[in-house]
């Protein structure tokens, strides 16, 4: 999620490293925070895979700025992540939402249609957070309060995104 993140936010415009960070912070918010042990590694392994360039500029007060911008190939890579999401960017909500935040860099219509069609089909399979065996549970067979508010405010969540997801489809088929 993190190196889709970079990938996305360069393609739109060469940040230095703290610009980047807090644009992945504003996107991944308090879920998951982005440190700069996580970020600065994950930057030189895009890095050193050709996906990302490196400019030294002279800094406004001292220090000298490194600003990184994304390359060809680095633009054929964030394509590639898009068009082929992996089942947990599809399944996991933050992971999604990174996916969801770049998807117009795919250009094809057909392209991103086929990814919001797995999300839609994953969002469609009967699912809770609370199960009776094998069976899911609904909100109103909980006693609890607080789980029933889990799976009310996911159950509204999940019908918005889904009344999203069909409308984006038809949309994009159209």
């Amino acid at each position: 999620m993190l190196e889709l993140a970079i990938l996305g936010f360069l393609f739109d415009t060469p940040l230095h490293g703290y610009e980047l960070r807090k644009r992945i912070a504003a996107l991944t918010g308090h879920v998951k925070p982005v440190a700069e042990s996580t970020l600065y590694p994950a930057i030189k392994r895009l890095e050193k895979a050709g996906l990302l360039a490196r400019t030294t500029e002279p800094g406004s007060v001292a220090a000298p700025r490194h600003v990184l911008t994304l390359t060809e190939d680095g633009r054929r890579e964030l394509r590639r992540r898009l068009a082929e999401p992996d089942p947990r960017d599809i399944s996991d909500e933050n992971r999604w939402f990174t996916v969801l935040a770049f998807l117009r860099h795919l250009e094809d219509a057909d392209a991103q249609s086929a990814v919001l069609r797995r999300r839609l089909a994953f969002l469609e399979e009967p699912a809770s957070f609370f199960y009776d065996g094998d069976r899911p549970l609904r909100a109103e067979e909980l006693d609890d309060p607080f789980r029933r508010g889990l799976l009310t405010i996911a159950r509204a969540t999940s019908r918005a995104e889904l009344t999203w997801l069909r409308e984006t489809i038809a949309a994009l088929d159209g």
